[in-house]
């Protein structure tokens, strides 16, 4: 059986599918200038990634947030403008934090980058 999702684990599967990622360029992204689908792609797929390796309650949308066992959100946002859909209530509540911590996962994605580093048109 595989084991429970830690923290520890979290950062350190989070850190591995990072660096795994980071290695190549996303085909099923090419393209896609979409905000939303390029955050949710890598949501789901390092949800997969962790399904295979941990055990681990999943949240909902109805909760908003993804690991509701270990008081956590996953977040992916462009590492060139970060941006957040997380809710804050006020500027008060954006600097001191919410009611759970947030897993960031920065994305350099850029629509039609996949065709020009491969020599095509993009």
């Amino acid at each position: 059986m595989a084991p429970h999702l830690t923290l520890e684990a979290l950062l350190a599967e989070a850190r591995a599918f990072a660096e795994m990622e980071s290695g190549h360029l996303e085909p099923a992204l090419c393209g896609v200038a979409d905000g939303k689908a390029i955050g949710t792609y890598p949501e789901h797929k390092f949800r997969a990634y962790l399904k295979a390796r941990c055990v681990f309650t999943e949240g909902s949308s109805a909760q908003g947030i993804d690991f509701p066992g270990l008081d956590i959100d996953m977040k992916v946002t462009s590492i060139r403008r970060p941006q957040s859909s997380c809710p804050y209530k006020s500027a008060r509540q954006k600097i001191f934090g919410l009611r759970y911590s947030l897993l960031g996962l920065p994305d350099d994605h850029r629509p039609g980058r996949h065709h020009r580093e491969r020599g095509q048109q993009g």
